[in-house]
């Protein structure tokens, strides 16, 4: 016979693990999309604690008030919140490299909101984060993801976390180095092109007086930028790669960080 029993204990370790689920759910790129329903976010949730709830190995929990479990659930939220943040955070590195193409095409005057962050990005920017989402959808990386976190209840059991800040804040460190090269990486080619634009400008500028270089730049320069970005598209791949591999290093910098 097939027992259905489902104890107090069981229920308290079923929401813990729910705890971590959600709060990497609610910052993980792909799942924290503004765009999908909070049902269905939640309903996720729910069904992956489910099927981890069966596999995760449960030690007994030593809590004696309301307070100590409430430290556990704390420490489980934070748990999730530092894997999803550093998957998310490397999904940043597009802004930043859409903020430098838009300044150098002067496009950056032109913004457009975001319902993913609630905050208001350059064109470009936004072009490059639906790019990076598109490729982390075809490539898989979404499935690495959920494994990170599958994982990470092997490595940090419930209620077995130990923030070491040091390990974190040097991880973020050698995160913020990367963060730049790549990019600068993903920008470069319309950066090199408009820069030797603006010196032809400049030149010209000093050559024939008379001409308006600046209402000829401005023309330029956008035309230039999005010709560069056109014939450029295809090197995004190559960039994808490089910030799906940070992004598996720093999740797994951080999970070591609570160990």
């Amino acid at each position: 016979m097939i027992d259905y029993t489902f104890t107090y204990g069981n229920l308290e370790y079923f929401l813990l693990i729910l705890v971590r689920v959600t709060c990497f759910v609610y910052v993980a790129p792909f799942f924290s999309v503004r765009g999908i329903p909070n049902r269905v976010k939640v309903g996720f949730s729910i069904f992956l604690s489910f099927l981890l709830y069966g596999v995760v190995k449960r030690d007994p929990l030593t809590y004696n008030t309301v307070i100590g479990y409430t430290i556990i659930v704390l420490k489980e939220a934070a748990t999730g919140l530092l894997i999803g943040y550093g998957a998310m955070i490397c999904n940043t590195i597009t802004s930043f490299a859409g903020e430098i193409v838009d300044m150098q095409t002067g496009l950056s005057m032109v913004t457009i909101f975001d319902p993913n962050s609630n905050d208001n990005v350059t064109i470009t920017g936004a072009l490059y984060q639906y790019v990076m989402m598109a490729m982390l959808v075809v490539s898989g990386m979404y499935r690495f993801i959920i494994r990170a976190l599958v994982d990470s209840f092997q490595l940090i059991p419930v209620n077995g976390a130990v923030f070491h800040t040091d390990r974190i804040l040097q991880s973020m460190l050698t995160f913020m180095s990367d963060y730049l090269i790549i990019g600068f990486r993903i920008c470069l080619p319309v950066f090199v092109v408009t820069f030797i634009l603006n010196m032809v400008l400049g030149i010209l500028a000093k050559v024939s007086p008379q001409l308006n270089m600046f209402a000829v730049g401005i023309e330029l320069k956008i035309l230039v930028g999005l010709s560069v970005m056109y014939l450029t598209c295809s090197m995004l791949s190559g960039a994808a790669d490089f910030i799906f591999q940070n992004m598996k290093t720093l999740m797994q910098e951080f999970a070591r960080g609570m160990v």
